[in-house]
């Protein structure tokens, strides 16, 4: 890969608005005309320094700080110049079309790590990480991403990638000498490369489907009779008066979304209306917008009113879900039970209380655990979904690989095209439109 143009490139690299700093970045090489022309002179390279910011005529645009990073020790792996003044934005824009006027060009969204990806200061894997990095919504996610930006995801695949490099060596070579006999030990050396890469792989998955939901979150849908209290449900996981809460039947008649983390994953929850046959048009339309929600979601809460137990209407709802997507049932109104009451169902349930409290903390843990959250003691990486469909084509190359033993060019085969799919999440193979597409999802002036 290549960088298709070598002109410097300047923007405002921190957010619109107003604050105390503000930064305006240039790349490019050999900008030490541009530097000069700003500056007045060539700053200590590395280093801090004080100084004006000049317009053409040698006047003050404003006063900062400005640090020059030379080629390739710098983020781009070009010259790069940050200029942080102040964050007023009649200033950042009088100090960016300085930038312009001396022969610079307006970056595109994305640009700059683009840049340092093409000079190869950082793989594929790493560059999206700092979108997801300044994208994060939880703690979690925000560490997730910092360790795939340190490269542990890129050494995951690396390290799988070289073993199939290696198993495809130990192939090709006795592709290469059909007439020498195969020795007992290259077949169980192929055997243990091809159980190892394996085992990585599935374990690399099982990481990456943890950062994924730590990246998109999941999609969590509350459904039930009218008055089981699934607004309430939505406000106590919520933690505020989100959904309005009445005895009045079909108070709810459009999906109520709130986005709420547990234990640092984020979860989409949403509250429908009350299944029921109903003669209202809008409610209607309600309860038809709450099917076709349950339809997309990733995991549906069934939400039963306790005190009076699994009715024939909750059994006919429970019939109806989606069979794909994976369900729990919650039965709620605990506090309305005597100490004599048992509720009993066929299939598992939770017992709480939208009302008190009792019961959340452990649907809140049965939540994560239905949509694929698990504890990890060595934490994950963050994981976009085009990395989990590579790791999955992967995964199924090496399978039709071990149905196609009996046949070494078969085999091969299959080898060359899951090492094609790992190499495509790190970029080593990588189509220019899939690049565009991924850098232009980034802020300008990153």
């Amino acid at each position: 890969m290549s960088l298709p143009n070598a002109d410097s490139i300047a923007a405002i690299a921190t957010a619109q608005g107003r604050g105390g700093i503000g930064v305006v970045r240039i790349s490019g090489r050999h900008i030490e005309t541009l530097v000069c022309g700003i500056l007045g002179k060539l700053p200590v390279k590395r280093h801090a320094t004080c100084g004006n910011f000049l317009d053409e005529n040698g006047d003050t645009l404003d006063q900062g700080i400005a640090l020059f990073f030379p080629a390739p020790h710098s983020y781009t792996g070009e010259d790069v110049l940050e200029l942080q003044g102040h964050g007023g934005p009649a200033v950042l824009q009088l100090v960016l079309q300085r930038c312009l006027d001396l022969g610079a060009r307006l970056a595109q969204p994305g640009e700059f790590t683009r840049r340092a990806f093409l000079n190869n200061k950082l793989d594929l894997v790493q560059a999206e990480s700092v979108a997801d990095l300044i994208d994060a919504n939880t703690a979690e996610a925000a560490r997730s991403a910092m360790r795939s930006l340190h490269g542990e995801f890129s050494v995951a695949i690396h390290g799988m990638v070289d073993e199939l490099t290696n198993l495809r060596m130990l192939i090709e070579a006795m592709l290469d000498f059909p007439e020498e006999d195969v020795e007992a030990i290259d077949l169980e050396h192929r055997d243990v490369f091809l159980s190892n890469v394996r085992s990585r792989l599935q374990n690399t998955l099982n990481t990456a489907n943890q950062g994924s939901l730590l990246r998109e979150g999941a999609h969590v849908v509350i459904a039930g009779q009218p008055n089981v209290g699934k607004s309430s449900l939505l406000n106590r996981l919520a933690g505020e008066e989100v959904a309005l809460v009445s005895d009045v039947p079909g108070t709810t008649r459009d999906v109520i979304r709130q986005a709420i983390q547990i234990r640092g994953v984020p979860l989409h929850i949403m509250d429908t209306a009350g299944l029921r046959e109903s003669v209202d048009t809008v409610e209607n339309m309600g309860i038809a917008r709450a099917h076709q929600t349950m339809h997309r979601a990733d995991l549906i809460l069934l939400l039963i009113d306790a005190s009076n137990g699994l009715s024939a209407q909750d059994e006919a709802i429970l019939a109806e879900l989606p069979a794909s997507i994976p369900r729990l049932l919650v039965f709620n109104k605990a506090d309305l039970l005597d100490s004599s009451t048992v509720v009993s169902a066929s299939t598992p349930f939770i017992l709480v209380s939208a009302k008190t409290g009792e019961g959340i903390e452990e649907l809140r843990g049965q939540m994560l655990a239905a949509v694929g959250w698990r504890d990890q003691e060595s934490g994950t990486f963050m994981a976009r979904e085009r990395h989990v469909r590579a790791l999955i084509l992967a995964q199924t190359h090496l399978i039709q690989a071990q149905e196609v033993l009996a046949s070494a060019e078969l085999f091969a085969e299959e080898l060359r095209l899951a090492q094609l799919a790992l190499n495509e999440i790190t970029g080593e193979f990588t189509a220019d439109d899939l690049l565009g597409e991924i850098f232009s999802r980034f802020c300008i002036g990153k």
